[in-house]
């Protein structure tokens, strides 16, 4: 056997092992939709056999709601007692206004929200879900709209209060230097639990309370003027970005102690080369990954919620079929990570448009989704260029012009050369027949033996994978016909 031979043979026994993989992560993560109606049932049937209901009821009643994991930031201000002393007393008063304006714009920018002003401290936090009662996702007049006001928690919270924090001190020692003014902060960070109390205000819908409110605020003061420091919550989940260093362990009632961390940097790999590109490609894509579960959570949330119930075989199921082979295929077809990050976003949402309306034209209406959504995920207009072109790729006929619509053409009809073929095409028909697409099961048959002898996978990885087992289906189907 040569060289060559063996070497392709090591190439398909690694890509069966990532393929057993994704096929294991694949069926958790479908065993977990599949189950979640029924956990929760189980779960509002204990929390009424214990009565516990009605505490979480009359909590609501009173407007107190439990967040999971809140990103805080709270900013003590310092200058006041030099300003006793200074004959420009206003316009130092004045400098201090730029000061919180420009402040409260950088957290509008990371996506957080000032939820109370201490005299001049401020306390902002993000990850507050906020709305639940209302759906991030809407169709008004066949157009989508992403409600921005329905504000979710996600995974990219805490680097974003950490962003937020480094841009506000470089910010004050901005305005420091131009205007010789005696204003500085002190800023602390915290990432966990709190407890909401309903503001009943547009514009603060929940003021925060709880232990970890005062944490945070403690942060702040034992930092230095000049100075980021953070909590062990909060550095656990930012440190791949920045530079940081332990600087001091306090006491902590009933919990023993906490070691502090200060934010010295972004990380040399981190930062971008200009003020225009302040981070680079390395932090793009370590934000990417996390950001992608967010966006996947939402998609398949929304798909879940908002996808006709009679959709067998364009359903979640199908979705996330397609999200996990394109990256199958992507890896083993030696993409960058880059691109196999927009590969599987552009799966989540290659047959949204279904929602909107099923069947032909679907694709331009899954690119409304993406246009819709994606800008909240701050994805540059060139990222939903590619993503929507991707996607308009998987529409019949294929004719993809480079490795990215392969990968996701190959991906889309990869059922094709499955062992699960038969199972999986009568999904297919079943959604066809009820909407009077289809003929007989017979025609049906016919139909697929054609398309199929038609169909090509245009990836070495797809076409290894899946066009012996293809062939195979061709002689099942013909066994199905009336002889």
């Amino acid at each position: 056997m040569t060289d060559n031979s063996n070497q392709y043979l090591n190439q398909l026994k690694e890509l069966g092992k990532r393929n057993a993989k994704l096929s294991e992560s694949l069926a958790q993560l479908l065993s977990q939709y599949e189950n979640v109606s029924t956990n929760n049932e189980q779960y509002q049937n204990l929390l009424r056999e214990f009565g516990l209901d009605e505490v979480s009821r009359r909590q609501q009643q009173k407007g107190i709601r439990q967040f999971r994991m809140v990103s805080m930031l709270y900013i003590v201000v310092y200058g006041f007692r030099e300003l006793s002393r200074l004959e420009d007393a206003g316009k130092q008063l004045d400098i201090l206004d730029e000061i919180i304006f420009e402040l409260t714009d950088i957290s509008r920018k990371y996506n957080m929200m000032k939820i109370a002003t201490v005299g001049d401290n401020i306390l902002f936090a993000s990850g507050i879900p906020t709305h639940e009662d209302e759906a991030q996702v809407e169709i008004v007049d066949d157009n989508v709209v992403f409600n921005t006001e329905v504000s979710k928690e996600t995974k990219t919270s805490p680097i974003d209060a950490s962003l937020a924090a480094y841009e506000m001190m470089n910010k004050v020692a901005e305005i420091r230097q131009n205007t010789n003014c005696v204003w500085n902060i002190s800023v602390g960070l915290h990432t966990g639990p709190a407890m909401g109390r309903f503001a009943n205000q547009k514009a603060v819908p929940y003021a925060l309370q709880g232990y970890n409110v005062l944490t945070v605020s403690r942060l702040a003061l034992c930092a230095n003027v000049g100075e980021i420091m953070m909590s062990p919550m909060t550095n656990a989940l930012v440190k791949e970005f920045f530079i940081m260093e332990k600087a001091c362990t306090i006491p902590v009632k009933y919990s023993g102690t906490m070691d502090l961390y200060q934010l010295k940097d972004l990380r040399p790999e981190m930062k971008g080369d200009s003020e225009e590109n302040p981070y680079s490609e390395a932090f793009d894509l370590s934000y990417s990954r996390l950001q992608f579960m967010d966006i996947q959570e939402l998609m398949l949330d929304t798909l879940e919620k908002m996808l006709p119930a009679n959709l067998y075989y364009h359903n979640v199921k199908h979705t996330i079929d397609v999200t996990t082979e394109v990256e199958l295929i992507g890896w083993s077809e030696g993409l960058p990570e880059t691109d196999v990050l927009l590969l599987k976003v552009a799966a989540l949402f290659h047959d949204t448009g279904h929602i909107i309306k099923y069947g032909a034209g679907h694709e331009e209406n899954s690119c409304k989704f993406v246009q819709a959504i994606l800008p909240n995920f701050k994805y540059s207009q060139e990222k939903i260029d590619k993503i929507k072109r991707i996607i308009m790729a998987t529409k019949l006929p294929h004719q993809p012009n480079d490795i990215m619509e392969s990968v996701i053409q190959d991906a889309d009809l990869d059922y094709l050369g499955r062992a699960d073929f038969i199972p999986v095409s009568n999904d297919l028909y079943r959604e066809l027949k009820e909407r009077n697409m289809v003929g007989t099961i017979d025609q049906w048959n016919e139909n697929q033996i054609k398309f199929i002898s038609a169909h090509q996978y245009y990836t070495k990885t797809a076409h290894s994978l899946r066009e012996v087992n293809k062939q195979i289906q061709i002689e099942r189907i013909k066994a199905q016909l009336p002889q």
